[in-house]
């Protein structure tokens, strides 16, 4: 019997085991966390988001530099083939007003637990074997073939030999679940080309930071019904409604991560990049203006701002803060600020605090199975490839095809001979 070993016990390194022991092949499954999928049940923490139900070609454009060789994957395993492989495992979902796809219960727990039940005690096909607490460390030796690996363990060294291997080692984001990066040395020493792993769906420092009344007042709360408006050096243009997050530094959240990608290769280049925030998307600057200059008698103007535009909370303090004292008093101004407020960016948050990450291994280093150009028997999946995607399930859903995919080469390889 042919026996694969897959390195990672994250969605990516579990759908190529379910792939391979489905078709009867031998798998041991070894992870450094002492149980798999740490990063799948925190994500899911707040409601487990599978997938997204936009039609496949608009899927597609969330995946910008990547798309083509994404769009190949997804044409395996996409979101419908996400919905219809957790019915298989018991877990019915349903589409959400955003129309984002989730179980019914919300939960990513019980979805795991299926999903392992069924890698121990297939019905059909063979059962895969798990090995916790088991870190990479390489290759047995300099000139070991490249499907002779090494691992630590509490009790000590260990070494594990197969006909073919799947890396499903993460990216660089929540080292502490598992993702690490530590894998890059141990490829690139084998001469395969990685790019360098950077913060993705991240979030970002202010220039000059918050002042400390604004940070110990609005630190955490939300900027809602917002939107806001970028265009990078290279003229590529970012609009879109949502809302985001003020923290203690900067700013995060659903909208900024959605932008995270053009905005963090923009302060790379130029060392900074200004996004403009547009506090009442649904008013014309026209109407802004006419209601700012309204007279307001013996009233503030934060009391004026609250009864003719609804701006108070978070929003009204964004405006002192980064406007001086005579623009706030100029009405055309002000009424030009609260359409189009430029807020200056000039660092990204440390990448272990980033959602996901960018870069990684190139696609141009594998085959179409996933499979390494310099390391023939070994295949890589997940977010250790160089893809990115914003929130929404697109990230998970690649993840899934991305597995799905290097199990299929793993098959189609040990049917060659391998």
């Amino acid at each position: 019997m042919k026996k694969v070993i897959v390195v990672g016990g994250g969605p990516a390194g579990l759908m190529a085991a379910d792939v391979l022991c489905g078709a009867g092949v031998s798998v041991d499954v070894y992870d450094a966390m002492p149980s798999v999928g740490r990063k799948f049940l925190l994500a899911g923490k707040g409601g487990l988001n599978l997938t997204h139900s936009e039609p496949a070609d608009i899927f597609v454009t969330r995946f910008g530099a990547r798309r083509g060789q994404i769009e190949s994957l997804l044409a395996t395993f996409g979101a419908a083939q996400v919905r219809d492989w957790a019915k298989t495992l018991g877990v019915d979902t349903f589409v959400g007003t955003s129309g984002r796809v989730f179980p019914t219960d919300m939960k990513a727990a019980p979805l795991l637990r299926a999903w392992l039940h069924r890698l121990r005690y297939p019905e059909t096909g063979q059962a895969a074997c798990f090995h916790m607490r088991h870190r990479w460390t390489g290759w047995q030796s300099d000139g070991a073939a490249c499907t002779q690996l090494k691992f630590e363990t509490p009790g000590g060294k260990v070494t594990a030999q197969a006909d073919a291997v799947v890396l499903a080692l993460g990216g660089s984001s929540w080292a502490r679940l598992g993702s690490d990066g530590a894998w890059v040395p141990l490829l690139a020493q084998r001469g395969v080309a990685v790019a360098p792993l950077l913060p993705s769906n991240c979030g970002f420092d202010v220039a000059g930071g918050w002042s400390e009344h604004f940070t110990s007042r609005f630190a955490g709360q939300p900027f809602k019904l917002v939107a806001i408006q970028f265009t990078n050096a290279q003229g590529q243009r970012f609009e879109r409604r949502g809302e985001f997050v003020a923290t203690a530094t900067g700013v995060e959240g659903s909208l900024i991560y959605a932008a995270s990608s053009l905005l963090r290769d923009d302060i790379a280049k130029k060392g900074d990049a200004t996004f403009y925030l547009d506090l009442l998307p649904d008013f014309s600057t026209e109407r802004v203006l006419s209601e700012v200059t309204h007279p307001r008698g013996s009233r503030s103007l934060s009391s004026h701002l609250k009864s003719r535009l609804g701006i108070d909370g978070i929003k009204a303090a964004i405006l002192y803060e980064l406007l001086s004292r005579a623009d706030v008093a100029d009405a055309p101004k002000l009424a030009a600020a609260i359409k189009a407020l430029p807020i200056r960016l000039v660092a990204t948050r440390p990448i272990d605090e980033a959602i996901s990450s960018a870069g990684g291994v190139p696609f141009e280093a594998m085959d179409r199975g996933l499979m390494l150009g310099a390391l023939p028997g070994v295949f890589c999946a997940g977010e250790m490839l160089d893809w990115e995607a914003p929130t929404g399930g697109y990230l998970l859903t690649a993840c899934l095809a991305s597995g799905k995919q290097a199990g299929l080469g793993v098959l189609k390889f040990l049917k060659a001979g391998g």
